[in-house]
């Protein structure tokens, strides 16, 4: 793997990460009972999440377009993209290894907005005044109760469960189909590039639509007494799982949407 590739590779790594942190600033929400701050830094944190993963298209549209100058074979090419949803995996597990700990820093997040009403104080106070030592000091696994009462009511249904698995797939293989689609038929690769922001619009629509207001109104039932907070817990683990399961399946979408990608491409 080489520096370009690796670079690319960490920049997956954190819009993914970003993502699945997302979740803990829900529990941050109920914890502190902030809800209208926490779901703006939710907003935020989700915002950042999908729209930088259009910043990727540049440098991996730099990497193919030096690829097939060189005529290196699709088949190199693919396994590079194939390092890149394996690091949108990876970085789904261990942000779901790391929910516990950020839930107890973005509980502080919450609390410290709500106090200067300012994104950049925020994120000044993280990184220059004791934040990241913070992280530290609430170190925190999690509970194996959160896995083994997966059996349990969560509140997400398996329509929604299934949903957010296709949208973080969509979303995930949206822009290196598209790119992947120009190296299968560099005849067409400007027009496919720009196929892949109805791919990762769609997607975007579909979480933004249907999954985040479903779990808005489980956080105000949380707040109303309705459902428990253990429940809760349980259906952010079912949606991590979910998104984990989306990045996997898109490993096998990868291909076959490059090809519909340039079918369309050619029939425009």
């Amino acid at each position: 793997m080489d520096k370009q590739l690796l670079l690319i590779c960490a920049l997956t790594f954190i819009i993914h990460i970003i993502g699945t942190l997302a979740y803990s600033v829900r529990i941050a929400g109920i914890r502190t009972r902030r809800i209208a701050v926490s779901l703006a830094l939710f907003s935020i944190l989700m915002l950042l999440s999908r729209t930088s993963n259009s910043f990727l298209g540049p440098f991996l549209a730099k990497r193919v377009e030096t690829g097939i100058d060189q005529h290196v074979a699709a088949s190199t090419l693919l396994i590079d993209f194939r390092w890149l949803l394996f690091s949108a995996s990876l970085a789904t597990i261990l942000g779901a290894i790391l929910i516990p700990t950020f839930q107890r820093a973005f509980c502080r997040a919450v609390e410290h907005f709500q106090v200067h009403r300012s994104v950049p104080k925020l994120l000044l106070h993280a990184v220059f005044k004791g934040g990241l030592s913070y992280l530290k000091t609430s170190a925190s696994l999690p509970k194996p109760a959160n896995v083994t009462g997966l059996r349990q009511k969560s509140g997400v249904s398996v329509s929604m469960t299934a949903m957010n698995v296709i949208a973080t797939a969509l979303w995930t293989v949206g822009v290196f189909a598209a790119l992947y689609a120009g190296v299968l038929d560099p005849s067409v690769r400007v027009t496919s590039s720009t196929l892949s922001s109805i791919i990762n619009g769609g997607a975007t629509i579909m979480m933004a639509v249907f999954i985040d207001p479903h779990m808005s109104g489980m956080t105000d039932d949380v707040i109303e007494g309705k459902i428990e907070e253990s429940q809760f817990r349980r259906a952010v683990v079912w949606l991590v799982g979910s998104r984990l399961a989306g990045t996997l399946i898109a490993q096998f979408l990868l291909v076959p949407s490059a090809v519909v990608i340039v079918e369309v491409a050619k029939g425009l």
